[in-house]
């Protein structure tokens, strides 16, 4: 169902969060693939990945080449960009199998809320409120696209600055759903 992708340098660190939190939607037959999509790390990082059963991906070049390569090389109709580092609360897979059945035709993505589960009211009420009056997402909230949306936006553009914040600013705020589970970086 869902193709991983989660672009690395040197993230032996970070990336077993991430890998650790995909364990229960691997298990439940969300999670297909987790596809690494490396810059040339001299840590662990390909370790780390091969001992997760993951795809390892080593891709020279800019971040946007890398996303785009493994979004190219995915097999699931769809795909999860996250930042190595990335967490979830636990009931991520319950949102992100909802989102994915029950999604409305045509071209719509989701983001994960903004914060850990722990986090006091006062700054959740205020991620909402920004949320409500379109501040647009952030890269570090992941992001569940349709592969087919994705190849039709044309990916990740190469030469951007910041790749993922310039394809949810194509995207558009209108066509991000915000999902109850919320993320957080961790490392």
């Amino acid at each position: 169902m869902l193709s991983v992708i989660i672009p690395t340098h040197n993230s032996e660190r970070t990336l077993v969060p991430t890998l650790s939190v995909l364990v229960p939607g691997a298990t439940d037959g969300l999670v297909s693939e987790v596809l690494v999509a490396d810059a040339g790390s001299d840590d662990e990082t390909a370790a780390i990945a091969d001992v997760a059963g993951c795809n390892f991906l080593v891709v020279a070049g800019p971040l946007g080449l890398r996303l785009k390569t493994a979004a190219a090389a995915a097999r699931a109709p769809w795909l999860l960009f996250l930042r190595p580092g990335t967490v979830f609360d636990q009931s991520w897979t319950v949102d992100a199998r909802r989102f994915v059945e029950d999604v409305a035709p045509g071209p719509r993505a989701a983001v994960f809320r903004r914060g850990a589960p722990a986090q006091p009211a006062l700054r959740e009420a205020l991620s909402l409120l920004l949320a409500a009056l379109g501040a647009r997402p952030r890269p570090e909230q992941g992001l569940l696209i349709a592969k087919s949306h994705y190849d039709a936006l044309g990916g990740h553009r190469e030469n951007a600055a910041d790749p993922e914040a310039e394809l949810i600013r194509r995207i558009g705020g209108r066509r991000i759903a915000m999902l109850a589970s919320s993320a957080w970086m961790r490392g």
